[in-house]
């Protein structure tokens, strides 16, 4: 088998089904399968799986095992020779597993291999491709210098080497994630990536950022930046750096200091990395991109809609809202469609396969909206 693509779910059963519904059309040339490792989750995101996906290999643990050890069991019995982790709040396209693997192929040793990642509005998220988190690198961003901290020396859409890649897709030979021991389970949530990709350098492979190929991360759906989540992420950092970059008792000190600082909720307030976060504006009229009658009326009883072709969204604007039926355009074109308008005003939702609900998020830090058609 050629490719095993595990992807951890915990309470996202929308974002799981688009992304369920993108994965099986972008394997359909790959002697593939799809492993879920469901961490417990209450809304009925197992069942749905069950349902709709019955050839998907479902893992249903009855406790939120946490991301590292989930992955972990979906590896453990994988059976291609490549893996990919993927989040549940991801969109891939048609093509994107079969260029990933092909580029894996070519490389001598590749270790972690990373793709371009959007957000829901087509805005390019920066931690597709990092360098690794230094305590100084990581102080200079949260006072708002990052130039260190992304891999800044590859243009987006470019392809080359970089240190660290972002855990919403991490695509690797499996031989590689056994021989260094997958992910940290001491990591429950939360610089998992880092860790497992600078093992995977200190281990003689080579790390590549793919920015040819472009995915759509919904990002944070299924993550509350709360009081607990700071302790998490800060956590996990000290044990990184402890793990790897700082071991002597003054270098420690040193660390647990800047770190303290940082899980204040003033400090990362008011130093945080700025970014702009396009806020849901009021939605003037809805494109309906489709050649389904039947979902076309569905959607009319619930919104204005004017059913539009794929030539007509060259003349979109500020206050209009695309709905994408991707039964019709497929997901490399809405992919495409949504990073060539990003800076448009334009919002975007998505419509899987034959189903009765859309997707969307207008916000790389904002948890993104579900609309439901009623029947």
């Amino acid at each position: 088998m050629q490719l095993s693509i595990v992807i951890v779910n915990y309470n996202v059963k929308d974002y799981l089904h688009l992304c369920l519904d993108s994965v099986t059309a972008s394997i359909q040339n790959l002697d593939a399968e799809i492993i879920v490792v469901d961490n417990a989750s209450i809304d009925g995101s197992a069942a749905m799986v069950k349902e709709l996906f019955p050839q998907v290999i479902l893992i249903a643990n009855k406790d939120n095992v946490g991301f590292s050890k989930a992955n972990n069991q979906g590896v453990a019995v994988a059976q291609g020779e490549y893996v990919c982790i993927l989040n549940p709040d991801t969109v891939v396209g048609e093509n994107t597993f079969n260029d990933v693997y092909a580029f894996a192929k070519a490389q001598q040793k590749p270790g972690v291999i990373g793709v371009q990642l959007v957000d829901g509005t087509g805005e390019f998220l920066p931690e597709s491709k990092r360098n690794v988190p230094t305590l100084k690198v990581s102080l200079n961003k949260m006072i708002g210098d990052a130039r260190h901290y992304y891999a800044s020396h590859l243009k987006n859409d470019q392809t080359g080497k970089v240190a660290v890649l972002v855990g919403a897709f991490m695509f690797m030979p499996r031989a590689v994630y056994t021989e260094v021991g997958g992910f940290d389970e001491r990591y429950f949530m939360y610089g998992e990536d880092i860790d497992l990709s600078y093992t995977v350098l200190q281990a003689g492979y080579t790390n590549y950022y793919l920015g040819s190929t472009a995915i759509i991360h919904f990002k944070g759906e299924s993550t509350v930046k709360d009081k607990r989540y700071r302790k998490r992420f800060y956590g996990a950092m000290q044990l990184f750096y402890d793990k790897h970059l700082y071991k002597n008792i003054f270098q420690k000190m040193f660390v647990s200091l800047g770190l303290a600082l940082a899980k204040t909720k003033s400090w990362v307030t008011h130093f945080r990395d700025q970014r702009i976060i396009k806020d849901h504006q009021e939605i003037k009229e809805y494109l309906l991109l489709s050649d389904n009658d039947t979902l076309a009326s569905l959607i009319a009883q619930n919104v204005t809609k004017t059913v539009v072709t794929q030539n007509e969204l060259t003349a979109v604007k500020s206050g209009q809202e695309i709905l994408f039926d991707a039964q019709y355009a497929g997901y490399d074109k809405i992919i495409k469609e949504i990073i060539t308008h990003s800076s448009s005003g334009v919002s975007y939702k998505l419509i899987p396969k034959k189903s009765t609900f859309a997707i969307g998020s207008n916000s790389s830090e904002g948890r993104g909206e579900i609309i439901t058609f009623e029947t």
